[in-house]
């Protein structure tokens, strides 16, 4: 069994999105992103699934030539290979769940 906060030790960058990695499991990998209102993600993609959750904030969520809106308990899944990109509207934490076999290095490069 494994527990984390996501709350615990959430910290803000005006510069940049902040990640945590919260705890691996056999099967996954569960991210906090926190994104200080105005920041960004520039456009990126996965050669796997994944999941995000807004679990609090504003989050525009750029797919598929569409910009969707997703506000605190708004979930998305994205097959692989699925360009996309984030901007905060607000301070946001969101919770992305990647795929065992994914990369944290990766995520934290899109944001270098």
């Amino acid at each position: 069994m494994k527990t984390a906060d996501i709350f615990n030790e959430l910290e803000f960058n005006k510069e940049k999105p902040l990640i945590k990695v919260l705890f691996e499991t056999s099967f996954t990998k569960e991210i906090r992103i926190a994104m200080h209102k105005g920041t960004e993600m520039k456009k990126h993609k996965t050669s796997y699934p994944i999941v995000v959750e807004i679990v609090n904030g504003n989050i525009d969520f750029g797919v598929e030539n569409e910009v969707l809106n997703l506000q605190k308990g708004n979930l998305i899944s994205l097959d692989s290979n699925v360009p996309h990109d984030l901007k905060a509207k607000e301070d946001s934490v969101i919770r992305l769940t990647l795929t065992k076999n994914d990369e944290t290095s990766r995520v934290k490069k899109v944001i270098e």
